[in-house]
């Protein structure tokens, strides 16, 4: 008797995103602590253009990226407490086969429940960015009537990012292109500054008046983020979740701010048990604020499977508006 096979996207080294192929590839049966997923949705995020684009030390030919999907619990091994037909969201490490196929084989303590009320394209869009903003913000200490600094607004993680922050009691601003400002405004957002400006900072400085930045969280860059260090106040926070500052970026004791790093991806390879109930917490709080409406998803535009190289080029481009999601049939067994 045959394996099953199921289809992938997959990695050719040193091919960037010309050398992603559609192959079929045996299905595999998980492990004690594993489950099998039939993925149904499947969301695309920066962080999987550039690791095709860069390669991995651990990848190999065949590497099937993608770390977001959503989809059906069809197999699970001996020491997985799911029930089969579960619908689960992930997150998947960048070193194992990701969800740029019809299943995708994880780690089970590495699933998040998905809430009735919201659909599966939705709960796609939240595991990387809106756990990358959960991590973010969980770097401040509890504060309330602070003032905060988001850049990027307009993309999935500076979007919900700014929700979180607002929600928590902070004054946020926030830097975005003048299409977002309105219905950034209309979130609560208390300004918001077009970052190709190039006086956007001094504009920020004059709305502060004496108040100076309690937190600044950057989705640029290392660089960028360090440029924006001096708007920080005394004991302030600078969040890199783009690279990371190798070194101070400011005098040594000045405002003696924190410095701070945000790598979702790590938990996989260095988070233990309590880390994960954790972030499993935080997912299934991010995902019922957006099921019964207290946080807004990013808006989301369609593809279909066949054409997924080609939307990885468009969102590289940055062309569109929204998280791209592609929906995959329930299989015949489930639905």
């Amino acid at each position: 008797m045959s394996t099953p096979q199921y289809a992938a996207w997959t990695w050719t080294p040193g091919a960037g995103l010309d050398g992603l192929n559609l192959a079929h590839l045996p299905l595999p049966m998980p492990g004690s602590d594993e489950v099998l997923v039939a993925n149904t949705a499947i969301a695309l995020n920066p962080v999987d253009w550039k690791m095709i684009d860069w390669g991995r030390d651990d990848w190999q030919l065949g590497q099937v990226p993608g770390v977001d999907g959503v989809g059906i619990v069809i197999a699970a091994g001996s020491a997985v407490n799911l029930r089969i037909g579960s619908r689960v969201a992930y997150h998947q490490a960048l070193s194992r086969g990701g969800s740029f196929a019809e299943y995708t084989l994880l780690d089970a303590h590495a699933l998040y429940p998905v809430p009735d009320a919201l659909d599966d394209t939705t709960a796609a869009s939240l595991p990387c960015p809106g756990l990358t903003a959960w991590q973010a913000l969980d770097k401040l200490p509890a504060c309330h009537n602070r003032d905060v600094l988001v850049t990027g607004a307009g993309g999935a993680v500076g979007y919900l990012l700014a929700q979180l922050a607002v929600q928590r009691g902070l004054r946020v601003w926030v830097t975005a292109a003048p299409k977002h400002r309105e219905h950034l405004l209309q979130l609560g957002i208390a300004g918001v500054f077009d970052y190709r400006d190039a006086q956007w900072p001094e504009q920020l400085r004059a709305a502060l008046g004496p108040r100076r930045l309690h937190g600044v969280f950057d989705t640029v860059s290392g660089s960028h983020a360090a440029s924006l260090a001096p708007l920080l106040g005394y004991n302030g926070h600078l969040v890199c979740i783009q690279d990371r500052q190798e070194s101070a970026p400011l005098p040594t004791f000045s405002t003696a701010i924190s410095l701070h790093e945000v790598a979702l991806n790590s938990i996989h390879a260095h988070g233990d048990a309590l880390d994960w109930q954790v972030l499993r917490q935080a997912a299934a709080s991010l995902m019922c604020s957006v099921a019964d409406g207290r946080l807004q998803a990013p808006a989301k535009q369609f593809f279909d499977f066949a054409e997924l190289p080609d939307a990885l080029r468009r969102l590289k481009s940055g062309q569109g508006n929204g998280k791209w999601i592609t929906r995959l049939p329930v299989p015949a067994v489930i639905a």
